[in-house]
């Protein structure tokens, strides 16, 4: 359940103290300044996801900072990680100053004194975890606080995205999917800091690894959908159609070849099974994706050498005896009927 904390009902007066208090219980303790006059606004909305605490903070012009005599107050080492969604910030930390701007992502650790200078209003992600969980060395985070990542390319340009989908959905996630996408979440931070500490050993295909598995979950899921395609894929996880394209080169398949495999790989497992009522070939074709019947045929043969219904009664016939993807004959109790068969169609 989301925790929100606003200045909208509280006097004007209030306002100023009202907002140090809540920053203070919410993220860690900070002295917040506001950089003008008149009655201040702001808003913060937290949630838990796992051990990883996601908040949405939007405020009025203000300077906050953190010195060592509030840092002393903490029992606890924590790592933030800030996506800035509007608004511009000056961000100081380990002697070194880093103009934030819009879509930037700063690392920021809790435990040595920083400050965030807003000139106007604005509104960000914070995603605060325990230091601990991080798994890297204390020196690889200090090389990386004070400093703006951009967000435009590489790892930054695959992250964002991500950050800002997960803060607007933190608290929709049952606990033991929380727990494990929060240990997800803190391997992609671990290895933001490691690109950015290291970048001459940093492993280029991090990023690209990470975003293939989520894109090829993706389809697996969505496998049903007639819609699915490398149009609705690239928008969902917003990157575009080329660099969808791109992060299949050296994979020796194209997206829509991968969409059409796993479509049939489905279908071929459910054609092969045995049951005393079977639903019909086009029934087991449009539940899989496929909303042309007479496509559904033709690509089924080219991948499997019969059609779909010489494919359910070669390997449902009582003689026990089927095709294999490649038309070898083979008990079909062999493969058919085994946990986890692969069905896939042959390559040749």
């Amino acid at each position: 359940m989301s925790l929100v904390l606003t200045t909208t009902s509280v006097p004007d007066r209030d306002r100023v103290a009202y907002w140090n208090d809540a920053v203070n219980r919410t993220l860690v303790p900070m002295t917040v300044t506001p950089r003008a006059d008149g009655p201040f606004d702001a808003r913060i909305v937290t949630n838990r996801l796992g051990y990883l605490q996601v908040s949405s903070m939007e405020a009025d012009a203000e300077r906050v900072s953190r010195t060592p005599a509030l840092i002393a107050r903490s029992s606890e080492a924590l790592v933030a990680v800030g996506v800035q969604i509007s608004g511009t910030a000056t961000f100081i930390q380990d002697g070194r100053r880093a103009e934030v701007g819009e879509g930037d992502l700063v690392v920021c650790d809790r435990s040595r004194p920083y400050s965030f200078d807003y000139p106007q209003r604005f509104a960000t992600h914070v995603f605060q975890l325990p230091r601990r969980m991080l798994g890297v060395p204390d020196s690889d985070i200090r090389q990386v606080t004070g400093h703006a990542i951009g967000t435009r390319d590489g790892f930054g340009a695959v992250l964002r995205p991500f950050l800002a989908t997960l803060a607007s959905s933190t608290d929709t996630y049952p606990a033991a999917v929380a727990d494990r996408l929060a240990g997800n979440v803190v391997d992609l931070f671990a290895t933001l800091i490691a690109e950015r500490a290291h970048p001459g050993d940093a492993d280029e295909d991090t990023a690209r690894s990470h975003l293939l598995l989520r894109v090829r979950d993706h389809i697996n899921r969505n496998l049903g959908d007639p819609d699915l395609s490398p149009e609705s894929i690239a928008q969902a996880h917003r990157i575009s159609i080329r660099y969808l394209h791109r992060l299949f080169e050296g994979e020796g398949t194209t997206v829509g070849r991968l969409i059409q495999k796993r479509r049939l790989e489905e279908c071929g497992r459910e054609l092969a099974r045995r049951g005393r009522t079977a639903p019909t070939v086009s029934a087991v074709a449009q539940r899989w994706g496929f909303v042309n019947p007479a496509h559904f045929s033709r690509a089924f043969r080219a991948s499997y050498g019969v059609s779909p219904r010489e494919w359910r009664n070669r390997r449902t016939s009582q003689d026990g005896v089927g095709l294999s993807p490649a038309g070898t004959q083979v008990p079909s109790s062999t493969v058919a009927d085994r946990p986890g068969a692969d069905l896939s169609p042959s390559r040749g």
